[in-house]
């Protein structure tokens, strides 16, 4: 397609000039009578808009209000700015109406005429920053989005009190004119640029290239649809608040400016970082100065510009971070004598180091943290007086698991708000993905126009009537559910997100998050949850025709369904731990089931579609190449993430999960179907499971053109429907867990082991519930008095000869209703004690250890193996590793204590010794494969490391010494062997400690675990 008539499809204006210097022309709105506010209700509710007369509100002392009066037929709604104009119209929509739009589902069935305010009423706005979308929302949202969509999106942060809007569009464009005036070419600088559903980590100064390279229609369209962003949010009084510079620059730019002093930043997660130009320097201050001409000529000023120093473990070299800050906020305030810096609040950012030397006044810190970190009280001490926005980031990667710490907002904003010499200046809406929760929209933008918190109960029972048109009492109760269970969690727990499901985890038995940095456990009673699926199916039939109640129906349906995810994965895990295939297999095909009803349950609406997400962005390419690469940039963005050192090493992969149709039945359900067969081939032939290369599956399947639907199929009302019949007739919605009360078992040491059933299963539950043992040979089990959902016995071992292993296996069954098929639960249960000559044991996990013959087991504690924190229990062999020398050991179990819990090899000049140099370990994980770790600066603390992922227990670690270079590989056979990294430990001793070793890495938690060994030998 020729580049003006692409443009044209868009609805964009074609850019004039490559090298820029002028505006893009922009095709103006067609004018509507009564001002910005008026065109946006004509837009938004077609047929009652000229019912509505919007009229400007002075500012008095300079707050946002709104006024709301009139009579039937005829609504006054007087406002500061058109956007405040609006947000005053929808408090009346919401709270007279019982109407609403969102970004995600609305109900505007209307009486033909507006019904009028019982009394007019007024708002004042208590902060005068209300800020909207993250950094990363362009990437995780619609990196691929149009005008419709952007312009949807700006009415609706309107209609929600909105006035500061991120909008990071057009910094391709501008990063291009600014770096071709400093010596870099057009077709260099497209291809340091990423494709578009990266950028927003190229401009937060992490990577650069991926997705790439971009073509000059490309930044053409996208700097003229930025442009049309930044007017429409002006023209209805809005901010729009634009990146910053702090110093990225492209690769080789120091060779193309002689004295550019320039610090390499190393790597983020996997990515090589560009590097970082010296603030302090006379080239940063030309640079920074293009780069804000360039941004005027292109979008105009702003009063906000958000950059951050040194994103998330940046390096400043010998750079003082505070002169850094004050280099960079003197440059901008260089261009823009009245913006305001805006950073973020996130980890230990900003550095009081930073704020110290910078002029706070003109800082804006957007609180990424409010709602996550409980040691988060005093933001005056911590930024020392620095004005910040009370922040929320209630999704992560956009996953698509419903819920948020409301509880923390009603507790806090407003005492925050009130608190002596308060610097609270206003609201950060941060979600990592937008679009989604609209119930959290609704709820954290009424924080600023409300006087006291909100009583949640009160606020969740009014949002029912909001969301659906008119009182309920099914809906109204679905809604309490979901406010005590999805909407109830709390910052106390370290999170501010819902938990996922885990069919969109890499398959693992052990998985117990689908990213790496999202909660590991529920954070609400799932069976609780439940009881709102069956709510919502009751709602009044005329009360289901709006998309408010479509989209929270298969919302909550979609959840309750993911939630069974966390409940089956435990069964299987224990299944296939006892042996038992024909259980597993039973369990796999549930598993299967489960999935094909999600597939069927998100294809029904179109914010769930892959399809949709990948075709918006082939259609931005220029040509059959650059349409296949964009669409890899945004399906790789939902699955591998990025190269294979970023999606594994970084542990990247996933961290965009969600749960949509065309994810769910392709690349999940072949990831979970590989699994399952090859863990049931593994079980039939007694072998150990083969390691799968996860990424490179996933890689093939991101990089094909999908061609999936990118229009909704079947009915949203019908899938549900599905998903409860099946769930309620589910036997398998139980858990059972075992556990023993002795740390190992003699003949003279008797055992107590425990097993508890829980049922979860919150539509029908479980009946006649019935125990029993199958106890190891030579070991008795003599039944305890037994509890509701309990049931315990004592173990004892006949003698010596009970005991041919150090781990025996006793499984605990558990039969519901007669039905066919057992829950089992496995526990593993040391024997004997203490190590035989030549080793000896050293442990600061508090460990416990057992050997017989060639096995051990070693059962302990352990916080971590990073760092300054080592923490774990090892069978030794004193000087066991000479110059030249091998060490194998095959792990043969290892409970799943914490994603990092370690068992297999360690190396050390002097294990004994904490903090001895030459440390190193081989390693079996739970979640992340095989792992080698080493002190790589000769310091005695395990600072780096490779991992290979894919392989479970049992698994062979061998480790091969050549002086200072050690190789690790791993094998799941004995015989194939692939090699995991190749290191050098630069203050190895001539000879070192060797051991075996197990740390439950269970970060505070106080987990203990087991793990067993066998075959340990030195060569």
């Amino acid at each position: 397609m020729a580049r003006r008539s692409f443009l044209s499809a868009l609805g964009i204006a074609a850019v004039p000039g490559a090298a820029g210097g002028a505006p893009p022309a922009v095709r103006p709105s067609a004018p509507r009578r009564g001002g910005p506010a008026a065109d946006a209700l004509a837009r938004l509710l077609p047929r009652h808009h000229r019912q509505v007369e919007f009229r400007a509100l002075p500012g008095g002392d300079g707050a946002d209000a709104f006024r709301v009066g009139g009579r039937t037929g005829l609504i006054t709604v007087e406002g500061t700015t058109p956007a405040v104009q609006l947000a005053g119209f929808h408090h009346y929509l919401r709270h007279t109406a019982h109407a609403h739009v969102s970004w995600a589902g609305e109900q505007t069935d209307l009486p033909a005429r507006l019904p009028a305010p019982a009394a007019p009423y007024a708002r004042t706005a208590n902060v005068p920053h209300r800020f909207a979308l993250n950094d990363t929302g362009e990437g995780y949202t619609a990196p691929y989005a149009d005008w419709a969509w952007w312009e949807r999106t700006i009415d609706v942060l309107a209609l929600h009190g909105v006035n500061e809007v991120l909008v990071c569009l057009g910094s391709d464009t501008i990063h291009r004119r600014v770096f071709e005036e400093f010596g870099h070419t057009a077709q260099e600088l497209r291809e340091w640029v990423p494709g578009p559903a990266h950028q927003p980590w190229w401009l937060l100064q992490n990577l650069s290239g991926f997705g790439g390279p971009v073509s000059q229609q490309l930044l053409d369209a996208r700097a003229a649809l930025a442009r049309r962003v930044v007017d429409r949010l002006r023209e209805l009084g809005m901010s729009p608040v634009l990146p910053g510079w702090s110093g990225a620059v492209p690769d080789g730019f120091a060779d193309r400016n002689p004295g550019a002093v320039v610090i390499p930043q190393g790597r983020w997660l996997g990515f090589d970082r560009p590097d970082w130009l010296d603030p302090r320097t006379g080239l940063f201050a030309r640079v920074a100065a293009a780069f804000y001409r360039v941004q005027g000529e292109l979008l105009g000023e702003a009063a906000l510009y958000r950059t951050d120093l040194l994103h998330e473990g940046g390096r400043p070299g010998g750079v003082p971070v505070g002169e850094a800050a004050r280099a960079v906020q003197e440059a901008l305030l260089a261009a823009r004598p009245d913006a305001v810096w805006a950073v973020l609040g996130w980890q230990s950012n900003p550095a009081r180091e930073l704020l110290d030397a910078v002029d706070r006044d003109r800082m804006l810190v957007l609180d990424g943290l409010s709602d996550r970190r409980p040691a988060v009280v005093d933001r005056e001490t911590d930024w020392a007086g620095t004005p910040y926005a009370f922040g929320s980031i209630w999704n992560f990667g956009g996953h698509t698991a419903l819920g948020a710490n409301t509880p923390d907002w009603a507790r806090l904003y407003h005492a925050w708000l009130a608190k002596e010499g308060s610097a609270l200046r206003g609201i950060a809406l941060m979600p990592e993905a937008s679009h989604n929760n609209p119930a959290a929209l609704a709820l954290f933008t009424d924080l600023p126009w409300s006087e006291a918190a909100p009583d949640l109960a009160s606020w969740f029972s009014g949002w029912s009537v909001q969301r659906y048109g008119a009182p309920d009492p099914h809906a109204a109760a679905a809604w309490d559910v979901l406010r005590r269970t999805a909407y109830g969690t709390t910052r106390e727990d370290g999170w501010s997100e819902a938990h996922e499901g885990l069919y969109g985890a890499r398959p693992a038995l052990t998985a117990a998050s689908a990213a790496a940095w999202s909660p590991r456990a529920p954070r609400y009673d799932v069976r609780e949850f439940d009881r709102a699926l069956t709510g919502l199916l009751a709602v009044a039939p005329k009360l289901r025709r709006s998309s408010a109640y479509r989209c929270d129906l298969l919302d909550v349906a979609r959840q309750a369904l993911s939630n069974r995810s966390r409940v089956l994965l435990p069964a299987l895990r224990a299944a296939h731990a006892a042996g038992d295939r024909e259980r597993f297999d039973r369990l796999a095909r549930v598993w299967m089931r489960h999935m094909e009803l999600l597939e069927a349950l998100v294809a029904t609406d179109g914010r769930h579609l892959l399809g949709r997400w990948a075709a918006d962005a082939r259609r931005w390419g220029a040509d059959r190449a650059e349409a296949d690469r964009l669409e890899y940039d945004a399906v790789s963005l939902l699955t591998v993430w990025g190269p294979r050192r970023a999606a594994d090493e970084g542990r990247l992969h996933d961290y965009a999960n969600r749960e949509w149709s065309g994810l769910v039945g392709g690349l999940y359900a072949l990831r979970w179907r590989t699994l399952f067969e090859e863990l049931s081939a593994a079980l039939a032939e007694d072998r150990g499971p083969a390691p799968v290369d996860w990424f490179a599956l996933e890689d093939a399947w991101a990089r094909r053109r999908h061609g999936l639907p990118a229009e909704p199929a079947g009915d949203t009302w019908r899938a549900a429907v599905r998903v409860r019949e099946e769930l309620a007739r589910d036997t398998c919605q139980t858990s059972l867990t075992a556990s023993v009360d002795g740390r190992v078992l003699g003949p003279d040491r008797p055992v107590v082991l425990t097993a508890r059933f829980e049922d979860l299963n919150g539509f029908t539950p479980a009946r006649d519930v019935s125990f029993s043992l199958a106890p190891p040979r030579g070991v008795t089990a003599e039944p305890l008095p037994a509890g509701p959902g309990r049931a315990s016995w004592r173990l004892t071992a006949a003698g010596p000869a009970a005991s041919p292993a150090p781990l025996l296996v006793p499984v605990a069954r558990c039969t519901v209703g007669g039905a066919p098929g057992s829950v089992t639960a496995a526990v593993r249960v040391m024997t004997a004690g203490g190590v035989g000559a030549p080793h000896r044991t050293v442990s600061s996990n508090g460990a416990v250890f057992a050997q017989v013959g060639d096995r051990f087991a070693v059962e302990g504690g352990g916080r971590d193996m990073w760092g300054a924190t080592e923490e774990f229990g090892a069978v030794v062999h004193p000087g066991g590793l000479p110059g030249r020398a091998r060490a194998t050991v095959r792990v043969l179990h290892q409970d799943p204590t914490g994603a990092w819990a370690r068992a297999g090899l360690v190396v050390r000049d002097d294990l004994a010794a904490p903090g001895s140099p030459g440390f190193l370990s081989l390693a079996l994980t739970p979640a992340n494969g095989v792992v080698l770790s080493w002190d790589s600066d000769g310091d005695g603390r395990l600072d780096s490391r490779r991992l290979l992922a894919g392989y479970a227990a049992p698994v062979h670690l061998r480790l091969t010494r050549d002086g200072r270079r050690c190789t690790g590989e791993c094998s799941a056979d004995g015989r194939v062997w692939e090699t995991v990294a190749a290191v050098t430990l630069p203050a190895a001793a001539p000879v070192q400690d060797v051991g075996i070793f197990m740390s439950a890495v269970g970060g505070g938690s106080g987990a203990r675990g087991v793990a067993g060994f066998s075959g340990f030998s030195v060569t």
